[in-house]
């Protein structure tokens, strides 16, 4: 062969191979459109918690939660709001995706199936009195004005639900709605008796209501019985000291009861985002303070709502694989392009291994075919019936077609030997 004719062979040796691969390419290629129909959309990169007043405890954790979703590149804008109750409500109404919501101030039904990552830490009642009467027990503020927090808060409707048991009204309870710095400001002030603050222990107005003269924090006898009645509750001991060992605050062991905060989300919130947010849960509640052990938050416990299913994997197995080892971006990409494996697996890897042989067979059919009438040539000779000159050019014929067949050049050892069999013919013939 010339150096004319190579580019011609080459060329044609593609052609083969198009024709062969190209139906399976297409094969694979709808493959893939298909399965990508059922690929989930990306993360959105923005995301609205609904925390508490400012200066709360709800506020302190969701501006860290904030800190943390930005190193993945993920915004976390903080909403100001009143508490438990309005952020419930924020959830309901789909204006935030995120929120947090203290135990016991969820209504009986769920219908926007709002779901729950777990208890993120104590949220323990704080009672603070003034006088020098020391009360145990709710009846014991019989006659008193107590703040028992703002509208809207978690404060307010733990308390609606302690004074009702006891018939607040009856002991003529004046439960004033205030809550917050005027709450505090008031009980300073001597405007009222006592004040109810649910707050975390890294709560600043906690010490310095602590620390501030003719104030005293309640000792509830009765903390273990409210576990009984209400489960979403907890009975702490705050130790003597635990605050300041210099000054002894407390005086005393106290006895209190804890509803714990929920980081709820939006049934809507993409899986990807909860998994973010289990991670910075665990960053931020993971430490202990003086109710709680290290790591012993975030925990699937005093759930307000059904628990999510990716922060119950969470629980069960830790962060996914992909997130421990590759930025946020990266894991959810691989994550999401998973599904595009069922093509791979159902198309591509059988054609890989039927398409070769395929290939051989029809390259070798172009050849193989003409042995079909070399052998109805030599079958003829024996017989005798059929003039040589006729015979002679029948394998004239085949002999002209057969040096036009192309192939690849992994295939012209069986093309020569074609040629050398009709060659070989030829010779029995003339002999």
């Amino acid at each position: 062969m010339t150096d004319k004719n190579k580019p011609g062979r080459k060329k044609s040796g593609v052609a083969q191979l198009l024709r062969v691969y190209a139906p399976a390419t297409l094969a694979v290629i709808a493959g893939f459109a298909v399965a990508f129909q059922f690929v989930e959309p990306a993360p959105p990169q923005r995301l609205v918690i609904a925390a508490g007043a400012e200066g709360g405890a709800y506020m302190a954790a969701a501006q860290r939660y904030a800190e943390i979703l930005a190193r993945e590149n993920v915004t976390l804008e903080v909403r100001a709001t009143h508490g438990s109750l309005a952020n419930i409500a924020l959830l309901e109404q789909g204006e935030v995706q995120v929120g947090f919501v203290q135990g016991g101030t969820t209504p009986a039904t769920n219908p926007h199936e709002l779901t729950s990552l777990g208890s993120m830490y104590y949220e323990p009642l704080w009672l603070f009195h003034r006088g020098d009467a020391a009360p145990t027990r709710l009846v014991d503020l019989a006659g008193k004005r107590v703040a028992i927090g703002g509208e809207g808060s978690g404060t307010q409707a733990l308390m609606h639900t302690l004074l009702d048991e006891v018939d607040g009204d009856l002991l003529r309870v004046e439960a004033l709605p205030l809550g917050g710095d005027e709450a505090e400001a008031a009980l300073l002030a001597g405007e009222v008796d006592a004040i109810a603050v649910v707050a975390g222990t890294h709560s600043a107005r906690v010490r310095r209501l602590i620390e501030a003269p003719d104030v005293r924090l309640m000792d509830m006898r009765r903390a273990e019985t409210y576990t009984r009645l209400h489960p979403y509750l907890s009975a702490l001991n705050l130790p003597e000291g635990v605050i300041d060992l210099r000054k002894d605050l407390p005086p005393a062991n106290v006895r209190m009861i804890a509803p714990t905060a929920n980081l709820v989300v939006a049934g809507d919130t993409h899986p990807a985002l909860v998994d973010l947010l289990m991670q910075a849960a665990a960053e931020v509640h993971g430490t202990p303070d003086w109710f709680s052990r290290r790591d012993e938050f975030p925990r699937a416990e005093f759930l307000v709502y059904p628990l999510h299913p990716s922060a119950e994997r969470f629980y069960k197995h830790g962060p996914p694989f992909l997130q421990r080892y590759l930025p946020f971006w990266a894991a959810t990409l691989i994550d999401r392009l998973k599904v595009l494996l069922l093509p791979l697996v159902m198309v591509l890897l059988p054609l890989f291994k039927i398409m070769p042989p395929i290939y051989q067979w029809r390259m070798r059919s172009r050849i193989y075919r003409w042995y079909e009438e070399l052998d109805k040539v030599e079958r003829e000779m024996r017989e005798g019936d059929t003039a040589v000159s006729d015979l002679i050019a029948e394998l004239d014929r085949i002999e002209n077609e057969v040096a036009h067949v192309e192939v690849p050049l992994s295939f012209s050892g069986q093309a020569y030997d074609l040629r050398m069999h009709i060659a070989l013919v030829r010779d029995r013939l003339s002999a």
